[in-house]
């Protein structure tokens, strides 16, 4: 049974950080895309940031320069660190493996302003 685990969310004033951590159980995903969504609340999921198996990266306008998206394929791990947070970030963070309908329980994160 494949689970996707995060964690990392929290609380924080604009201008802070956060790092969201997502750890895949169940089967290794090195040799395939893994990314972020968010959902806030009354609106749709969607896209945050992507890593392929290869680490090349891609963003949402929205956070390009301020989240950097990374992975540890000796951990299934896939991280998200966000930098300069804004009040507009605030959401439900889901962490994904493209090409799988695997999905986590969401971790989430609130700024305050």
């Amino acid at each position: 049974q494949v689970q996707l685990v995060e964690s990392g969310g929290g609380l924080v004033q604009a201008g802070g950080s956060l790092r969201l951590s997502c750890a895949a159980l169940g089967r290794t995903f090195s040799s395939d895309t893994m990314g972020w969504f968010r959902q806030a609340p009354g609106k749709e999921r969607v896209f945050v940031a992507r890593i392929t198996s290869s680490g090349d990266t891609y963003y949402a306008d929205s956070v390009k320069g301020r989240f950097t998206i990374s992975r540890d394929n000796a951990k299934n791990s896939v991280y998200l660190q966000m930098n300069n947070l804004k009040p507009e970030d605030t959401s439900v963070y889901y962490c994904t493996v493209w090409g799988f309908n695997y999905w986590g329980q969401g971790t989430q994160v609130t700024v305050s302003s």
